[in-house]
């Protein structure tokens, strides 16, 4: 049976501590699903996603493992829709930590066969959040070191 996870997020934007954890993740499932969600605690994107969806194929066009979708439901929805049984998360720290395993709690309840599986960041990219990135980007300030593609 082939294994097939999702890695949900905004991904507003896509950094290098993501794609850490999709080459990571490559290495335990058969493909990896990167599932642009829309977050309603978010109001508004900083980036739009028709764009993020091409950055983000243009890094992983070598590797067909990796597919980019967007979605705008529930993740433990999407997950059956796509036969996926694995959910990918990132953690940098405990209080991502916390977040997380509620949410894993919820996706669960939502849909028995979803196991989430938590990576914890490399540490080289432990400090980079897309929060941080936007407000960079958003004063001029250089991003280019945080991000694998050109924005």
């Amino acid at each position: 049976m082939k294994k097939i996870a999702i890695f949900p997020g905004s991904f507003d934007p896509f950094t290098y501590g993501h794609h850490d954890i999709v080459l990571r993740s490559l290495d335990i499932f058969d493909e990896v699903i990167i599932g642009i969600g829309y977050n309603s605690t978010k109001k508004n994107r900083y980036f739009e996603i028709a764009l993020m969806v091409e950055k983000i194929e243009s890094v992983y066009t070598e590797e067909p493992r990796v597919k980019v979708i967007v979605y705008n439901e529930l993740t433990s929805t999407l997950a059956k829709k796509h036969g996926a049984n694995f959910l990918i998360r990132g953690l940098r720290n405990t209080t991502d930590f916390e977040y997380e395993n509620t949410i894993s709690q919820m996706n669960r309840y939502l849909n028995e066969d979803l196991e989430t599986v938590f990576l914890i960041t490399s540490p080289q990219f432990a400090a980079i959040s897309s929060t941080v990135i936007r407000e960079v980007h958003r004063y001029g300030g250089n991003v280019k070191d945080f991000l694998p593609y050109e924005i």
